[in-house]
């Protein structure tokens, strides 16, 4: 594969829902086709771009921004920008999308709250339900769902293979891979 213009691939979707799990899965599948394949984990960059930032919905939007800026950065020099955040506002999801100088390709991961709280390895939904966390997505704080996502995938009901054949499909029909 000769890649010489990169795209952005943001991953979406509540805590647990298997972004990074996904965006991991589909960026080795990328790179053993030959592209430059850069990861922007949520979690990452709020701890090395966004340290001091808290969970207010100000700051959020300015972690999801400085991760659209660096991806959008990325993939403007022919890098794959695969990024997995909650970014929970559609509004600014929406924004980054709007500034992308590349092609912007949203993937939803969707999964019921019921199913999130059911496989919790961290215990994050249960801290959040008993008041031990401000600002939880999905439980203290809204989640805003894609209107429009390039590809829904279905944690719960779909194995990864499943969802990453969904996302290559997608990225075929639009000569993003091959």
């Amino acid at each position: 594969m000769t890649q010489s213009t990169g795209y952005i691939l943001w991953f979406t979707g509540l805590s647990g829902a298997g972004k990074s799990t996904l965006a991991g899965h589909v960026s080795k599948a990328l790179r053993e086709k030959g592209a430059r394949v850069e990861v922007l984990d949520g979690d990452e960059v709020r701890e090395n771009l966004s340290k001091g930032l808290t969970f207010s919905k100000e700051d959020r939007d300015i972690n999801v921004r400085r991760i659209g800026f660096v991806a959008n950065l990325l993939a403007r020099n022919g890098v794959v920008s695969v990024t997995a955040a909650i970014s929970p506002y559609r509004s600014v999801r929406d924004e980054v999308r709007a500034k992308a100088q590349v092609p912007f390709v949203e993937i939803y991961v969707q999964a019921p709250i019921e199913v999130l709280e059911a496989r919790d390895t961290k215990g994050l939904y249960k801290k959040a339900r008993a008041g031990m966390i401000q600002h939880f997505t999905g439980i203290s704080d809204p989640y805003e769902p894609p209107l429009n996502a390039e590809v829904v995938v279905h944690s719960a009901d779909e194995s990864i293979e499943t969802s990453a054949k969904k996302i290559f499909d997608y990225l075929r029909s639009r000569g993003l891979v091959r």
